[in-house]
């Protein structure tokens, strides 16, 4: 793990200004019946759309904290990503989705009988947001509506 210490001083200035939320209780819910049988979302935060959607707004103050929905069955070739952080190589993910978005990992856990099922939709966010208030306040609550709505009962998260 790099300290501090050795990045230069932009970076470690960055680092340290950067928001870390608090919450007063853990948003943990057990799980209530086995993988096995249980209902499996996908929500990412590597900027991903299906291609002819909208892309997410480099530009807005704080980052684009809307999110799109991939449903299930888009291809892997219709996915695409509008991310625009220079912090992070896209070269895994222009080779393979499943790097950051393992549709086809899960797909596969559902063959197998690892888990029950999958959503019919998929969400994603843009990373490297310097406010997330719009996800706090607004889109989360309105993803986390939309899986309650098709009954999930586990999401996996991944980053970018």
């Amino acid at each position: 793990m790099p300290k501090l210490e050795v990045l230069d001083e932009i970076m470690r200035k960055n680092m340290l200004m950067w928001p870390c939320l608090e919450h007063d209780d853990a948003p943990w819910t057990p799980m209530s019946k086995p993988l096995s049988e249980s209902k499996v979302a996908l929500v990412t935060t590597a900027g991903l759309h299906v291609r002819g959607d909208k892309p997410f707004i480099a530009t807005q103050p704080g980052g684009d904290t809307s999110f799109r929905v991939i449903p299930r069955n888009t291809g892997v070739n219709d996915i695409i990503q509008s991310h625009t952080s220079i912090g992070f190589d896209h070269t895994g993910i222009y080779r393979d989705l499943n790097v950051t978005f393992p549709i086809d990992r899960l797909q596969e856990l559902v063959d197998q009988g690892t888990i029950g099922s999958l959503s019919d939709n998929y969400y994603s966010y843009m990373g490297a947001l310097r406010d997330v208030t719009g996800i706090v306040e607004d889109s989360g609550p309105e993803v986390a509506q939309r899986l309650k709505d098709e009954e999930v009962d586990v999401v996996l998260l991944t980053p970018t």
